[in-house]
């Protein structure tokens, strides 16, 4: 069941959507065209991702600064060119993509965007636009800056979420307390809770839907929190664990 009208055609299904986080992150080859292709196969239609420039302007679908944690490279990817990071391997065996190539392999697949650094985005921005890909890319950061920017530069055309400082009004405007929220984001993507503070709640939910905005919820990986999280009514879940969120969906009557 639809809860939030969509504001955007990223959004345009029914509610809540099962997201994998970084292609499903648990089985060690996050980021990579075979998580993405794995995913896939489980049935998502929606992928979270990240997004790295090489020091020649290449788009790499990567969540860290460096190569260093997952691959058997070392290395500041906006320091290497290209050619150097395409030889390095996720758990020495999968490469990393380009995220234009993901675009064109799953072509009816919708994209959560993380932009991890700046000279990200007007790449990204560049994909985007040449591949049309406006109605199913949602570009968000922990920078409310740059998916401003994103937005900005994009004309209306894309969709965003809510950056750290966009979150962070709509949690206090959720227990009445008066702060500034970007207009034109459509989703608040966001943790159960940080540093040990709350985030999502009834309030936190009802004040989102009642601006048109859909919640999502990361990374959850426990059955648990999922079921609560769903009779909470959020409108999205990240997980790095597949098999469990469908399972769950599945439970619910909600896996579509």
């Amino acid at each position: 069941m639809t809860r939030v009208r969509p504001r955007h055609p990223y959004l345009d299904r029914p509610t809540p959507i099962a997201f994998a986080h970084r292609g499903g992150a648990a089985d060690g080859i996050e980021n990579t065209a075979a998580a993405f292709r794995r995913a896939a196969g489980l049935g998502y239609g929606y992928f979270e991702t990240d997004v790295h420039a090489t020091a020649d302007g290449r788009l790499v679908a990567f969540h860290d600064e460096t190569l260093d944690r997952v691959t058997d490279a070392r290395g500041r990817i906006r320091d290497l060119p290209w050619a150097e990071v395409e030889r390095a391997r996720v758990a020495g065996r999968e490469p990393l993509p380009l995220f234009g190539d993901l675009l064109a392999e799953f072509p009816r697949a919708h994209w959560n965007v993380d932009v991890k650094a700046p000279e990200a985005l007007l790449p990204l921005l560049d994909l985007i636009r040449a591949a049309d890909a406006w109605d199913r890319v949602c570009v968000g950061s922990f920078s409310e800056a740059r998916v401003a920017r994103a937005a900005r530069l994009a004309g209306g055309r894309l969709a965003t979420s809510y950056g750290v400082r966009g979150v962070l009004g709509l949690r206090l405007r959720s227990l009445g307390i008066p702060a500034p929220v970007r207009t034109g984001a459509v989703c608040a993507q966001v943790p159960v809770a940080q540093a040990g503070v709350r985030v999502v709640d009834r309030r936190f939910v009802a004040l989102a839907h009642a601006r048109g905005l859909q919640v999502h919820v990361w990374t959850v990986n426990d059955p648990d929190r999922m079921s609560a999280l769903l009779r909470l009514g959020v409108d999205g879940i990240m997980t790095d664990h597949l098999e469990t969120l469908r399972a769950v969906f599945e439970s619910h009557g909600v896996w579509r």
